[in-house]
């Protein structure tokens, strides 16, 4: 394997290879002096995966191989390069050639697109995985490369040629940062149409019985309602979090919150607030705007009537003649009888209030078709939104999410070209454009009235910053961190919970839910998402079940394997009828969930499952291709 890159995602990437999957991984960053600091938690893995290493080696001089590692075979080991730019040099002397896999996810979408397209020229059959923010452009240089491998290799589908992902570390983290903003709203795994939604529930109570949705997916930590307790680590003891566990662990479980899976699917039209389209009646003209004009229109109605008793006209005829007097464009009434000639003066009185009050509407309206396509301030009254901190990468695709679920927003940004700008915009979302550890940029944002912040800009003590003052305005208000350190995101949390053990605060780094999902496409598994259950990572995955003893030929219930992997719905296609499954052939989702553990997978068959990222390394690594033929 292969990896280049410039930032945390690069050295993350290279140490879930080594220390999950047990790959040899080249790593490729820019010279020392030119480098992003590599994230602490990176450096923890590779030293714990040397470590491995040598007690593998150990071992395995002993001839008792099978009894470290866990997966088998040799650990993962490999080498660093230095260079500015992934040259055909560079990656000829990486070893690009050879390699089975590489990664390009440097931060410029352009640098990866032209390593990409180099190395395809270099190794047809590689296996490319791409970091790229353009979703448009990501699709037109993914068919791009398949097709150039297809190619080159002399042969279409099945040719053994080179495949292409295009991932966004953006993308991967979203759903989970959105998530994790709000209070009853799970964390969401979305992908070709299939929406997946992980709910933490809390312990039941005496008598009750907990309703497991599809599935129960883990169990919470032990100490998680302890305010100073391992809620937030990777603990994987007796009371950390427990992935996957089986039904005998579930009951056996007391006082402890579980996450179940749940299906959802949209419905309804569009978010009415993303249109772009001519403001409605009431947001074109201002309240105050419109009782002054019901209030002429009721005057003129009014002098009407008058009108049409003093003179006995027709109503039609006596309201026309108002309007003449009211625009000062009928004739003076001096031969008329005293009733008429006061009905006048007042209709050019009503005239002169009119004409400012038109005025008024004129320029409100045009202030409000400017404004649509501007940025909208807070409005009064505000409560119960989201506060979000930053509009780059990662804050434009959260905003875009939580908009998607109808969740009020207001963005806090300092730079006014801010990439996500244009989003807000679109979206009509406002935003307050000044520096948040500036006093009063946090207020104008109404955050004492919110009910959640986002803190995601891409420096972490502006993030710490603004979430401790909007902590002293509001105490108890829910917080959620990106930070780059683990261990400084994990010593942030437990400091905050303790000091607000009513209030909920997470940390989150954006690498560390992105890491899984690209290894996961190096090591060829087709990866759904992935749900943090507090620090750890549950991985959704879609697989044929051809070429997996593990899988193939058993029943759904043998297949499953506690903390290990778990099928959760089998694809079928179009019309097709899973004989065993359903009573029925009719359904409009090609996923047949909730199957019986007596249903028998066949090599036919392509199952979704979940599975810890140890689980899937065991079930579809390295040593089970080893073992098949050829």
């Amino acid at each position: 394997m292969v990896v280049c890159g410039d930032d945390g995602l690069a050295h993350r990437l290279a140490a879930e290879l080594r220390g999950v999957y047990r790959e040899q991984v080249t790593l490729v960053v820019p010279p020392s002096g030119r480098r992003v600091r590599q994230p602490v938690v990176g450096r923890a893995r590779a030293a714990s995966a040397a470590l491995r290493d040598m007690v593998n080696a150990a071992v395995n001089r002993t001839g008792n191989s099978d009894a470290a590692g866990g997966t088998g075979g040799t650990g993962g080991s490999g080498r660093e390069l230095e260079a500015t730019e992934p040259t055909e040099d560079v990656l000829a002397d990486a070893g690009v050639e050879r390699a089975t896999a590489l990664a390009l996810v440097y931060d410029d979408d352009e640098t990866n697109i032209r390593a990409a397209l180099t190395a395809r020229r270099l190794n047809p059959r590689l296996r490319l995985v791409l970091r790229l923010y353009n979703r448009r452009l990501g699709q037109h240089i993914e068919e791009l490369l398949d097709q150039s491998a297809a190619l080159a290799s002399g042969g279409g589908p099945g040719s053994g040629s080179g495949s292409t992902t295009v991932l966004s570390d953006a993308d991967t983290a979203a759903p989970a940062l959105a998530a994790t903003a709000l209070v009853g709203t799970s964390k969401v795994v979305e992908t070709d149409g299939l929406l997946l939604r992980a709910v933490e529930r809390n312990p039941p109570r005496p008598g009750e019985v907990a309703d497991p949705g599809l599935c129960t997916l883990a169990l919470l930590s032990a100490t998680s309602n302890d305010p100073a307790g391992a809620d937030g680590s990777e603990d994987s003891g007796e009371n950390g979090p427990q992935l996957l566990p089986d039904a005998a662990a579930v009951e056996a479980a007391t006082g402890r919150g579980t996450v179940a899976l749940e299906q959802v699917s949209y419905s309804g039209p569009p978010l009415p607030a993303g249109r772009a389209g001519v403001p409605a009646f009431g947001e074109l003209f201002s309240r105050r705007l419109r009782w002054s004009l019901a209030g002429l229109a009721a005057c003129v109605v009014a002098l009407a009537v008058a009108l049409m008793v003093v003179t006995g006209d027709h109503p039609l005829h006596a309201t026309y003649v108002t309007l003449l007097d009211l625009f000062s464009i009928n004739e003076p009434a001096h031969n008329a009888d005293i009733g008429r000639q006061i009905l006048q003066l007042l209709s050019g009185f009503v005239g002169l209030l009119l004409l400012p009050v038109l005025l008024a509407a004129v320029l409100e309206a045009l202030g409000t078709f400017r404004s649509a396509s501007t940025l909208r301030k807070p409005p009064r009254g505000l409560g119960g939104h989201v506060v979000l901190l930053g509009l780059g990468k990662i804050g434009t695709r959260v905003l875009t999410r939580l908009r998607e679920m109808d969740i009020p927003v207001v963005c806090v940004e300092a730079d006014p070209e801010a990439r996500g700008m244009a989003t807000a915009r679109r979206l009509r979302v406002p935003v307050v454009l000044g520096d948040v550890t500036q006093e009063g940029v946090l207020e104008a944002a109404k955050i004492h009235r919110a009910h959640s912040l986002l803190a995601l800009t891409s420096v972490d003590t502006t993030n710490l910053e603004a979430v401790l003052y909007a902590r002293s305005v509001r105490s108890r208000l829910r917080v959620v961190l990106r930070l780059y350190d683990d261990d400084f995101a994990t010593a942030v949390y437990r400091t905050l919970r303790a000091a607000h053990p009513r209030a909920l605060t997470r940390s989150r780094s954006v690498t560390h839910l992105a890491a899984p999902s690209f290894a996961g496409a190096m090591m060829g598994r087709q990866i759904l998402g992935a749900i943090p259950v507090e620090r750890r990572v549950l991985l959704f995955a879609a697989v044929e079940v051809a070429g997996h003893p593990q899988l193939e030929g058993k029943t759904v219930g043998e297949a499953f394997r506690a903390g290990a992997w778990r099928v959760l719905a089998l694809e079928v296609s179009d019309g097709e009828r899973a004989e065993g499954v359903a009573p029925d052939g009719t359904r409009e989702s090609r996923l047949v969930w909730e199957l019986p553990d007596t249903y028998v997978l066949r090599g036919s068959d392509r199952v979704v499952l979940a599975a810890t990222r140890r689980g899937l390394a065991e079930l579809l690594g390295r040593r089970a291709r080893q073992q098949s033929p050829g």
